[in-house]
């Protein structure tokens, strides 16, 4: 089984702050991480490759530095690691990522691809889809358990709002997979020892020749304008009524007083 882990380097949120001026987000000093949903992703492969056996890929794009995010998939036990990284791919949407990500994909032998459900710099959850639709392969989103049967097919549970789906998918397929999955490994204490020793493979423009105009700035049509902090909310006001009527008067009371009703 041929299997490729799409992941992407991301700042971890949980220390990130807003420049008040420019309301954009202020990296420097922020440690980076692979994208958690990612990781858990990276995880079900393994977990692929401990019962059955299984090559592993692991793909990213992104600037030279994403190398660190892919040498702790290693660590972790991939076999293979690719960066698709060329200042021409600079400044692209999801759509112009996904566009490039595919020119390397189909270079590649896969009956799996496994992305995250979304990355926690962006939250848009496209990459993943967008990827399978151009591919034309099948696909199954927000999966939180996974079960293959050793032949085909994988069997998966897949969550939805209110609930889940049990879905079966023959390969090759594309799926997403939520952060909730699975708890990720630790990287194995052999592979430190060699991983900074091992090669990253860097797949520039020349290598992967996409479309030069559907990718980076140029081929993504979504662009932001603007960005901006969410203002803070005063303090609400408790009102005791002793009935459901009173409470329901005071709120008209105060839906008036706004409102000029």
């Amino acid at each position: 089984m041929d299997i490729t882990v799409l992941v992407k380097q991301v700042p971890n949120t949980a220390e990130i702050r807003i420049d008040p001026v420019k309301n954009t987000l202020i990296r420097d000093g922020v440690p980076s991480i692979i994208n958690p949903d990612d990781k858990a992703g990276l995880e079900e492969a393994l977990k692929l490759k401990d019962q059955f056996g299984a090559t592993i890929t692991v793909v990213s794009m992104g600037p030279p530095q994403a190398q660190l995010a892919l040498r702790e998939a290693l660590a972790m036990g991939a076999d293979r690691a690719i960066l698709v990284s060329d200042r021409k791919f600079g400044g692209a949407d999801t759509l112009a990522t996904s566009t490039t990500l595919v020119a390397a994909l189909k270079q590649l032998k896969s009956d799996l691809i496994i992305a995250g459900r979304q990355a926690i710099d962006g939250d848009t959850a496209q990459v993943g889809p967008q990827v399978a639709e151009m591919l034309d392969i099948p696909q199954v989103s927000y999966v939180q358990k996974l079960h293959y049967d050793g032949k085909q097919t994988l069997q998966i549970q897949r969550l939805v709002e209110d609930g889940y789906y049990e879905l079966e998918v023959d390969f090759p397929c594309l799926i997403t997979v939520l952060a909730e999955a699975n708890k990720p490994r630790y990287m194995h204490i052999h592979n430190l020892v060699d991983v900074f020793s091992r090669e990253i493979e860097i797949w520039d423009f020349e290598r992967i020749k996409p479309d030069v105009n559907q990718i980076g700035l140029t081929g993504s049509p979504t662009k932001v304008k603007k960005s901006y902090t969410k203002g803070v909310k005063q303090s609400g006001k408790i009102v005791e009524a002793a009935n459901a009527e009173e409470a329901a008067e005071a709120i008209v009371t105060k839906l008036q007083e706004l409102f000029m009703i």
